[in-house]
């Protein structure tokens, strides 16, 4: 019987545990602020801009949130093996928005910034086989749809182009 009873205190001790575990980590990240890139969670279709009826998808793109809403994972696969992961988190203490991008290629970008309206826009220095250069990102629903496009600047942001300009639209199955 004294197990029993050690055993139900046990289970009873371990809710209470996890109901107040559960409720601690609800506390975090719950400012209106890490849902504001929420818009760009979901499975997507990738497209070259500008897209017509005849354009054919160049990647897959899955965009979760992840950590208890806390971060957003992105696993982007193009279709000619060029395969990269992001994790973008709100970092509240400083009001900005980081993202670290890492890929097949051993490409890496760092990038932080911050949203206006609807637009989220990351930017940050990329050192790699292309030399130094300064990338900007922007991020902004359109319709169902997300656009991403950026641009890059190899004087230290006094020029810039055109880097690549996408349209993400949900998968079909």
């Amino acid at each position: 019987m004294k197990s029993r009873c050690l055993l139900l205190l046990c289970v009873v001790c371990g809710l209470f545990a996890a109901r107040a575990d559960a409720a601690e980590s609800a506390k975090f990240c719950t400012d209106a602020e890490y849902r504001k890139f929420d818009f760009w969670i979901g499975d997507w279709d990738t497209f070259d801009e500008p897209v017509t009826p005849a354009s054919k998808s160049v990647a897959r793109n899955h965009v979760d949130a992840v950590l208890d809403g806390c971060a957003i994972h992105e696993d982007y696969d193009q279709f000619d093996g060029h395969h990269g992961r992001s994790f973008t988190i709100y970092d509240a203490a400083r009001k900005v928005w980081h993202q670290s991008w890492v890929t097949n290629r051993g490409e890496l970008l760092v990038l932080e910034g911050t949203r206006s309206a609807n637009r989220i826009t990351l930017e940050g220095d990329e050192a790699g086989a292309k030399g130094r250069r300064r990338v900007r990102v922007f991020w902004e629903p359109q319709g169902g749809d997300v656009r991403e496009t950026a641009t890059v600047s190899a004087d230290g942001g006094k020029t810039w182009r055109p880097l690549f300009d996408i349209l993400f639209r949900r998968h079909k199955e």
